[in-house]
């Protein structure tokens, strides 16, 4: 993934033990993100954490809240029923990695 900002520039691609940060297709599932979230006019967000609550696995999403606005956005994500198009779209492009950052 790559971005035009400053904190971009310097940000490491690897996390202390080479694991990568970012992979191929995290740009495509973020741009699926994207589209899901501007065709029902919600914020990005809220579409991800849909398909959180949506997931079997997780019985206790974590929300990093940081900002008032992040909480609205979680709990706004109860009332959003993801289709299983949707769902395709947000996991066709997923592969799963190991934990980073630790």
């Amino acid at each position: 993934m790559s971005s035009s900002s400053a904190r971009s520039a310097s940000a490491k691609v690897t996390d202390r033990q080479g694991r990568p940060l970012f992979l191929d297709g995290d740009k495509a599932i973020v741009g699926a993100v994207q589209r899901i979230a501007e065709a029902r006019g919600v914020s990005m967000a809220r579409v991800a954490m849909a398909w959180v609550l949506k997931n079997p696995v997780v019985s206790a999403p974590i929300v990093g809240a940081t900002k008032p606005r992040h909480l609205a956005d979680a709990v706004a994500a109860l009332d959003v029923g993801l289709t299983e198009d949707e769902i395709t779209s947000l996991e066709e492009h997923y592969t799963p990695r190991q934990p980073t950052y630790f």
